[in-house]
């Protein structure tokens, strides 16, 4: 989500609700409202920002609003993540499940490479994380892309999120159709049946269609045949994956 309009999103909560689908959202923190930022006023439009998106998510009906919302995406100080900056995210992060509770909608911080942020960037910093906000609205997202880069063992990682693994993102190496690239599929496959992870599945790739994404995705050409194949041939494939452990 990137444009706050509570109207449009429950225009689309009819539209999905007519045509039986569960949803989630995922949204992102920019510089100028950054929910670590030492300045108090840009932490302060980071946590408006996040309470005024799971308005819309509410409205539109999602389970959860995922997404690594917890820092600005794509900016960097040269090194790690101070203490100040963890205390700082942790606060904006409490206060935004606060809110999450009020409208019914779940959390799901995403933990990104090292490419794409600095605050969390493996499911043990997630995990950390998530106990130092202590909510139950806040849970940790889990990523196949994500944790394909800086996961030296998957069932690890996955393990280390049990019990506060609230959404999941399918994503192939490459951003294209899952199943058809390097990502370790069974081990995750096993390991998140193995925790009892039973909550949403979403396919994430990366194509042409949003111009505002394109910068951000770092994707300048077709991953997929169509949007359609990928969700034909994606959909497919998680349900096979899943049926061989249930």
């Amino acid at each position: 989500m990137f444009d706050i309009d509570e109207a449009n999103s429950a225009k689309w909560g009819k539209r999905l609700d007519a045509v039986g689908l569960a949803r989630s959202a995922t949204t992102v923190r920019g510089s100028a409202e950054n929910p670590m930022s030492p300045d108090p006023a840009v932490r302060r439009k980071g946590v408006e920002a996040n309470k005024r998106t799971l308005d819309c998510c509410a409205a539109a009906g999602c389970e959860v609003m995922a997404g690594p919302f917890h820092s600005a995406l794509g900016e960097f100080s040269g090194k790690g993540a101070t203490k100040d900056e963890w205390k700082w995210a942790v606060q904006s992060m409490r206060e935004a499940a606060e809110h999450a509770e009020k409208v019914g909608v779940t959390l799901g911080v995403e933990y990104l490479n090292r490419f794409e942020c600095y605050l969390l960037n493996t499911a043990a910093d997630g995990a950390r994380f998530v106990r130092d906000v202590d909510h139950p609205y806040c849970k940790m997202m889990y990523d196949t892309f994500h944790a394909h880069i800086e996961e030296k063992n998957i069932p690890s990682a996955i393990r280390a999120l049990a019990g506060c693994l609230g959404h999941v993102h399918i994503s192939e190496n490459d951003r294209s159709t899952p199943g058809s690239g390097n990502v370790r599929w069974k081990e995750n496959f096993d390991t998140l049946s193995e925790i009892g992870y039973d909550g949403l599945m979403v396919i994430e790739a990366f194509g042409l269609a949003l111009e505002k994404l394109i910068p951000a995705t770092k994707i300048w050409r077709r991953m997929y045949q169509s949007e359609r194949q990928l969700a034909t041939d994606g959909l497919a494939f998680m349900k096979a994956e899943v049926a061989k452990r249930a």
